[in-house]
């Protein structure tokens, strides 16, 4: 088995993020999903699970939940195969409730968007040239 991420977020609106994920071809795994869960898979590697605030609260053993919409306390950030894809993922989170965050980033060899969930998590997504990198 390959080291693995999973990404556990809270949100307040647990079908609006089911939307959001999905809109961005992330596949939800039925198997780790219930009523107060959605489990997404983004790739053989990563793992996005999004908890109602109360699951994540029980999970976590935490009182609180952080309020992604008053302080960044985490960037998601994605690697993708082209720059296509980068702006393909950030319109279709745009169409599934999502906001356009931050500055988008063209260096040439790298290029990358942002977006807030609709919980004002922070993904990004960034395609960088492999072989311009390498000096080919």
């Amino acid at each position: 088995m390959p080291n693995m991420i999973f990404v556990n977020l809270p949100v307040s609106d647990l079908d609006a993020a089911k939307a959001f994920y999905s809109a961005l071809g992330f596949t939800l795994n039925e198997q780790f999903s219930d009523e107060r869960t959605a489990s997404f898979v983004v790739s053989d590697a990563i793992v996005v699970m999004v908890m109602a605030e109360d699951r994540f609260r029980e999970f976590t053993e935490q009182p609180g939940v952080a309020d992604p919409r008053t302080a960044r306390e985490v960037i998601n950030a994605f690697g993708v195969e082209s720059r296509d894809d980068v702006d393909r993922l950030i319109d279709a989170g745009l169409a599934a409730g999502g906001t356009l965050s931050g500055k988008t980033e063209d260096h040439g060899f790298m290029y990358g968007r942002g977006i807030d969930d609709p919980d004002g998590h922070h993904l990004e997504f960034v395609w960088m040239d492999a072989a311009a990198l390498a000096g080919e």
